[in-house]
C-alpha cells in the first residue's frame, strides 16, 4: 500500500502524457503502479472525471469518463459486451432515464 501523502502528490495520467511533457522540455517523474494501486487510481480518476463533468457539463468530460470505464473493464477482464448486456437487462426490468421521472421523497 502506498502513503496518502504520496497519493496526493501524484495521479494516474493518460499513457502519452509523459511523452508530451518531454516534448515540452520537462522531465516528469513517473513509475508504474502495482495492480492494487492502479485499481485504486482508476477509481479516483473516475471520481475526478465525474466531478469535472458535474462542474463543466462538457461532452469532453463524458469521453474521459468512458475512457476510465474502459480501463476499469480491461483491468477487471470484463468484456464491454457483458456490461452492455447487463445495461440492457436492467433497462428491460427497470427502464431507463428517458422519461425524466422524479420520485418524490
Amino acid at each position: 500500500m502506498f502513503f496518502a501523502q504520496e497519493r496526493s502528490m501524484s495521479k494516474l495520467v493518460r499513457d502519452k502524457i509523459p511523452e508530451l511533457m518531454k516534448a515540452e522540455g520537462k522531465n516528469p517523474p513517473i513509475y508504474r503502479a502495482s495492480d492494487e494501486e492502479y485499481y485504486g487510481r482508476l477509481k479516483e480518476k473516475l471520481q475526478e472525471e465525474v466531478n469535472e463533468f458535474l462542474v463543466s457539463g462538457e461532452k469532453e468530460e463524458i469521453a474521459d469518463i468512458l475512457e476510465v470505464i474502459d480501463a476499469i473493464c480491461a483491468f477487471q477482464k470484463v468484456e464491454k459486451k457483458e456490461i452492455e448486456r447487463m445495461q440492457r437487462e436492467k433497462a428491460e426490468k427497470k427502464g431507463k432515464f428517458k422519461s425524466r421521472v422524479i420520485l418524490k421523497q
